[in-house]
Formats: C-alpha cells, sequence, structure tokens
C-alpha cells in the first residue's frame, strides 16, 4: 500500500463511476425478479452489499447479506441468486462460500478482477469496471461495486452519472474543506462515522478508510443505533464525528453533541448544531449520496497517511 497511489485512485473514482453508468446504466446486469437475492462478502464488499440490499427491500425484493465467514451460512436453493462479491476476486472466504451455492443456486461474481479464481466459478461474470488500485486499497473499487448493486437494485444509470459530477465538484474544492478536517481529527482521540440504516456501507467504508490508511482508531454505526451504542464514547474528550445526514435522528445525535460539546462534522448537507458542513451536491438524492459521502474520509485518509507516514 502507498499513499501516492491511494490519493490518485480516489481522484480518479468519478471517471470510474461515470464508466460503469455508460456501462449498465441502460440494462445488462441480472435480473432480480422473482428470485431471493443473498449478497455474500468481506470487508468493504460486504458493506457495499449492506446499502444495495437495503434499496432491493425497499422496492419489495427479498434480500439478505452474509458475511463469507459465517460458520451458519444459508443454504444454497433453486429459486436463490448467490451475488458473491470481491474487488480481487481472491477472497478466500467468498470462494468457499461460493462454492456452498454452486450448482443449485443461480451465482454471480461481482469482481474488479474478470479473469479470478471467483469469476471461472460462477454463472454470470458482472465487472465492476474500476481498474488497476494502485494504492492496494479498496477505495475506487468499493465505489464502482456499489454503483453496479445498486443499478441492479433497480437505480437509474443518470443517477450514477450525476453522482459522477458531484464527486468531481467536491474532490476539485478539497482544498478548501480538508485541511481544517485534517486538523480536527488530528486533535481528536479517533473518527468515528454515522449514517442512516439505507446508507449504513457508507459510514462502515469511512471507518474502514482511516483505520486502513493512516491506521487511527475509527469506527461506523447507524444513526438510530448511535444513540444507544455510540453515545456513550463522547463522554470522554476528543470524540470526532463525521456525521452522514438523512436519518430522522440526526437531530438527537446533534443535541448530544451541544451537550457533550463534541466535534460533528456534517458529511453532505447541512445538521443543525454541526461543527462544521462539508456540502455536496445533490446529496439528498439516495444514489448520489451513496456514491459520493465516502470520498470524504478517504481523503481525510490520505492526508492524515502523509503527515503521518506508518
Amino acid at each position: 500500500m502507498n499513499v501516492e497511489g491511494f490519493q490518485a485512485d480516489i481522484l480518479a473514482e468519478p471517471e470510474a463511476l461515470a464508466r460503469v453508468a455508460d456501462a449498465y446504466g441502460a440494462g445488462g446486469l441480472p435480473s432480480v425478479d422473482g428470485r431471493r437475492v443473498l449478497l455474500i462478502g468481506m470487508g468493504s464488499s460486504a458493506y457495499a452489499s449492506h446499502t444495495a440490499a437495503a434499496l432491493l427491500r425497499a422496492r419489495g425484493h427479498d434480500a439478505h447479506v452474509e458475511l463469507a465467514s459465517t460458520g451458519t451460512p444459508q443454504p444454497a436453493a433453486t429459486d436463490t441468486l448467490a451475488v458473491v462479491v470481491s474487488a480481487s476476486g481472491g477472497s478466500e472466504e467468498t470462494g468457499e462460500a461460493m462454492a456452498r451455492h454452486s450448482g443449485v443456486s443461480t451465482v454471480v461474481a461481482v469482481t474488479n478482477r474478470d479473469d479470478s479464481e471467483l469469476a471461472r466459478g460462477s454463472d454470470v461474470v458482472v465487472p465492476v469496471l474500476a481498474g488497476p488500485e494502485e494504492g492496494g486499497i479498496a477505495c475506487r473499487s468499493y465505489a464502482c461495486t456499489l454503483a453496479v448493486l445498486l443499478l441492479a437494485a433497480g437505480a437509474d444509470g443518470d443517477a450514477v452519472r450525476r453522482a459522477a459530477e458531484s464527486l468531481a465538484e467536491l474532490i476539485a474544492r478539497r482544498a478548501e474543506w480538508l485541511p481544517p478536517l485534517a486538523e480536527l481529527a488530528e486533535g481528536g482521540a479517533g473518527v468515528w462515522a454515522s449514517a442512516p440504516a439505507e446508507r449504513i456501507g457508507s459510514a462502515l467504508q469511512s471507518a474502514l478508510m482511516l483505520r486502513e490508511a493512516p491506521r487511527i482508531v475509527a469506527d461506523g454505526c447507524e444513526t438510530g443505533d448511535w444513540l444507544h451504542v455510540d453515545v456513550y464514547l463522547t463522554k470522554r474528550p476528543g470524540y470526532r464525528l463525521l456525521l452522514m445526514p438523512g436519518s430522522r435522528y440526526d437531530a438527537g445525535v446533534m443535541e448530544w453533541g451541544a451537550e457533550r460539546g463534541f466535534d460533528g462534522v456534517c458529511v453532505g448537507r447541512e445538521a443543525a448544531g454541526a461543527t462544521a458542513t462539508i456540502p455536496i451536491a445533490g446529496h439528498d438524492e439516495h444514489v448520489v449520496a451513496c456514491l459520493t459521502e465516502t470520498v470524504v474520509a478517504e481523503l481525510l485518509a490520505a492526508e492524515l497517511w502523509r503527515r503521518h507516514p506508518i
């Protein structure tokens, strides 16, 4: 892994999202109609799957997410579409999960390596078109994987294009918002992230980027659940929160911010009481929010890594 490559991978995300929209925006992805959809993966692949499964369920589909490493897997079935998700195509756990479904369920591999073992063992291969990640960290492949899954779940290709445009604009003005955000993070005990349940992948991926690149304390939480589990951390000084608004529980989190005096930075749109807001054009649109907001944590991770090499 290297910070220069990581930064370059992040900056190339808008172009990669546009490429996915061009390839799949008009169709061409496996149909999920009438099937039970089981999304299987590890790490960021599982995070993207959670966000996509929420959209599938909201549209009336029977959709579930399973960590490939589970010791109690859901059984293979002829009416199941087993979607195995792995950017590298080489995840041992995901390969084992694929083998459980092979020959019974219809297996779809969503991967950045269409020449991988995962791709060779599936019934259908869907390349995510992210290209090689020179930094060795799944950032651009996360965005492209999520875009492919959202399109398969019924999202519109034009929404992915709008996300690419919003992302390019956010990146272009990073000199305005990134230095103060990095200084705030440097003065804290860690960085936490929260997002609504329907975009939980954003919080989990944001925290992973901060753990994997600069290796700082970071974790992700669902915003409503934050009031039950993460609120306790705010008793200690140095709590820093990246809040991705859109939950009806945002106000409750910000009330605790006022009472406990911790710093909460809103990513995408403003919430009353936030220390600062990093606006993203079109963030009130679900697909745009899903595909743009994690870049704030990615660029923060690259900046902290550059300032404090490990």
